[in-house]
Order: structure tokens, then C-alpha cells, then sequence
């Protein structure tokens, strides 16, 4: 089990550690990252969860996951992509589009232009098992066709316009 760090209320470090998957105290909360991967030619991209996730196996989603222990969001964010899908980005390359805050968690959503070939994206096993390309409408009637993951479909839905501002500015 991975190891993550306490924040208060207020973002501010706690600090304890806590084991993830462990139920956390009422306000405790985790940090947690999220990237949009943009071609820089109006595609993004997407991952398939592996089947064996406890959480909407088999569904799209854009890479992200828990901070570690000592991480800051920018270290988490470049980690947890580099783990997901091979893509080696610097921590100053990831753009903040929007923080939030849920009952037991911040969320920090990215953005990122990386034009990386399907053929060279490496998948980890046991947490994504495809990737693909995919234009904002793809994704939106993904989204109706319900295979993408709810959480990562609401937060698309928040950051559409700006999203396809940013997809499309990359690709001029």
C-alpha cells in the first residue's frame, strides 16, 4: 500500500502519513492529480483502467492518481504519468488548470502537450491496459456511451471550454 500524506482542512500539511485505501479521519484529507494530455493536434489522451481496478474497471480516464509521501502536486503529476503511460515530462511543463477540494481530498487538474505516438506509450500493469487518442467530441460521445470513468467525465465537463481552447492553441 502507498504511503501519502495527512492535509488539514486548509491544505496544509499535517504531518502524518497515512496508508492509502485506509479510511481517513473526518478532516483528513489526501492529495490527488490528474493530467489532460493534450497532441498538440486537438486530440486527447485517454487510458483504459485495467480490469482488475477496484474503482470503474474498464473505463477511460485521463492519467492521475495519489500523491506519495514528500511529493509535492508537480512531482506526483509527472510521476504518476511517467508510471502510467512512459511519458517523461518536467514539472514545469504541466500547466494548473483548476484546484478542488472533495470530503476527503484536493484534486489538482494539469494540462499538458506531449505529442507522443500510440506505438511508444508504455502501459503499467494492473493499472492501465490501452491508450488511444481521442478529439473532444470522441470524447464527449464516449462520455453519453457511458465508458468513461464518472469522476474524470464531471471534471471534463467543468474544464470543456477551456480544454479545447488549450488543445486547439497547442495545435496552431
Amino acid at each position: 500500500m502507498d504511503l501519502v500524506d495527512v492535509y488539514d482542512g486548509h491544505r496544509r500539511l499535517t504531518g502524518r502519513i497515512h496508508r492509502r485505501g485506509d479510511r481517513l479521519a473526518k478532516g483528513d484529507y489526501i492529495l490527488v492529480v490528474c493530467v489532460w494530455v493534450s497532441d498538440g493536434r486537438g486530440r486527447l489522451l485517454l487510458t483504459l483502467r485495467a480490469p482488475e481496478k477496484l474503482a470503474s474497471p474498464n473505463a477511460w480516464e485521463n492519467s492521475g492518481g495519489a500523491a506519495l509521501a514528500g511529493e509535492t502536486s508537480r512531482q506526483a503529476i509527472a510521476r504518476e504519468l511517467r508510471e502510467e503511460t512512459g511519458i517523461l515530462a518536467g514539472e514545469d511543463d504541466f500547466l494548473l488548470l483548476d484546484t478542488d477540494k472533495t470530503s476527503d481530498a484536493f484534486y489538482d487538474f494539469y494540462f499538458l502537450i506531449h505529442p507522443t505516438p500510440l506505438e511508444e506509450i508504455v502501459l503499467q500493469p494492473g493499472e492501465t491496459s490501452d491508450a488511444r487518442w481521442v478529439t473532444i467530441p470522441q470524447l464527449e460521445e464516449m462520455i453519453h456511451q457511458g465508458l468513461v470513468a464518472k469522476p474524470i467525465a464531471r471534471r471534463f465537463r467543468l474544464h470543456r471550454e477551456r480544454l479545447e481552447k488549450l488543445v486547439w492553441a497547442g495545435s496552431q
